[in-house]
């Protein structure tokens, strides 16, 4: 349950006593352009208590309740002190083939691939040997029943709404996911490639700028197809190529 120092928990009564708990969760699901991002964290114990661990350990929640500079702090210091964690990814094309929806938990079993595989491969003597001795605990009210990658077995998993409001594993994979597809769009491959749509402020949510940018200039191919604002801007330009080819009339 929630220490002395944060206000989430470090354990979650569902999962027993149940040693290795994952947390999950993803960022992007709601965007207009780009991947959908997850990532899953194993986190056992809180770090050594110093005045600066303390501190950022407050900060491991929600990433939506973070500033940017906070979100990219704590990264450093999940990434440095959890288990185990990774980063899984869907693309726009998968988005558009599979929907959004499936296209996130595509994302989310891999990043818990990601993650035990890390695992598997630690010196610590809690690395995973038997995968009945973990649970997933997963953000929000949806998931797809994840198959253990020794046996094909079935692992446990509990979803829990609002979860990175309440698990410190969750709440790591929340930022994790958050700022390495935050990352991903302020780069070369999105905002770089497509700097009208200002994704390095907006990261491909549908802001007002971004609206006023697909209007005035269409969609690129980072835009997700299947989303209604994206086709919308699509027929418009397919109407307006049209009406510029029309010849006038006499």
């Amino acid at each position: 349950m929630a220490d002395g120092v944060g206000r989430l928990a470090w354990t979650w009564p569902a999962a027993g006593n149940v040693p290795t708990v994952v947390g999950i969760d993803e960022a992007g699901r709601g965007c207009l352009a780009g991947p959908v991002y997850a990532a899953a964290v194993i986190w056992r114990t809180r770090p050594e208590a110093t005045p600066e661990n303390d501190a950022l350990v407050r900060l491991v929640r929600d990433s939506k309740t973070l500033s940017r500079g906070q979100r990219d702090r704590v990264r450093a210091f999940i990434e440095r002190h959890a288990d185990a964690w990774g980063v899984g990814v869907a693309s726009r094309e998968e988005i558009d083939r599979v929907n959004i929806l499936r296209a996130t938990l595509k994302a989310m079993h891999r990043a818990v691939d990601a993650a035990l595989a890390k695992e598997a491969t630690s010196t610590s003597t809690e690395a995973i040997d038997d995968y009945t001795h973990v649970t997933l605990l997963v953000d929000g009210d949806r998931f797809e029943p994840y198959t253990s990658p020794r046996d094909g077995s079935f692992v446990s998993h509990t979803c829990i709404t609002e979860g990175d409001a309440k698990v410190v594993a969750i709440a790591a994979a929340s930022i994790l996911a958050k700022t390495h597809r935050d990352e991903y769009m302020r780069g070369e491959h999105a905002h770089g490639t497509y700097p009208l749509y200002g994704w390095d402020r907006n990261a491909g949510y549908g802001t007002a700028e971004h609206m006023r940018a697909l209007k005035e200039h269409g969609a690129c191919p980072l835009h997700r197809t299947s989303f209604a604002p994206v086709r919308a801007a699509k027929q418009h330009d397919r109407e307006m190529a049209g009406f510029d080819a029309a010849p006038p009339k006499s």
